[in-house]
């Protein structure tokens, strides 16, 4: 089994602490806004260790929808590349855990209306949008077979 490594945040940190330290019961949202995020469980790209992070929850039936916005810097989240090298990831919502696969979705029509959904979910990511240059890369997590 891979080793786990922390965020350097330290916001993630607690956060993903407190969501699996209460089996999924407490922190189930982003700080102070009350909006739900999910626990998304990669490999590293570079150094093969788990990495976890904190996302928006934005679902397509038993779907989710990962957005990679950071904020809307000019850079891709890390997370962004380890999904890209290992598309098997752990999705912990609450206290259910799936074993999902992702894909960056490249269809416009597909990505649309994806991305309303995730907008719908967390408004600012508009506003992520708007302010940088790059795309902001959405994925579907869906069951692994």
């Amino acid at each position: 089994m891979a080793e786990y490594i922390p965020s350097a945040r330290e916001w993630v940190r607690d956060q993903v602490e407190l969501y699996e330290g209460s089996q999924g019961t407490q922190g189930l949202t982003l700080r102070d806004t009350g909006l739900p995020v999910i626990i998304v469980t990669n490999q590293g790209n570079k150094t093969g260790a788990i990495r976890k992070t904190p996302l928006m929850r934005a679902v397509d039936g038993g779907n989710y929808i990962l957005v990679a916005s950071q904020g809307g810097s000019p850079k891709h989240p890390v997370w962004y590349y380890n999904l890209k090298a290992d598309p098997n990831v752990e999705i912990r919502d609450k206290t259910a855990v799936h074993s999902m696969r992702v894909r960056e979705v490249v269809d416009a029509s597909e990505r649309k209306r994806l991305w309303d959904i995730a907008v719908e979910a967390y408004p600012p990511y508009q506003e992520y949008q708007d302010k940088t240059d790059r795309v902001i890369p959405v994925f579907i997590a869906e069951p692994a077979s």
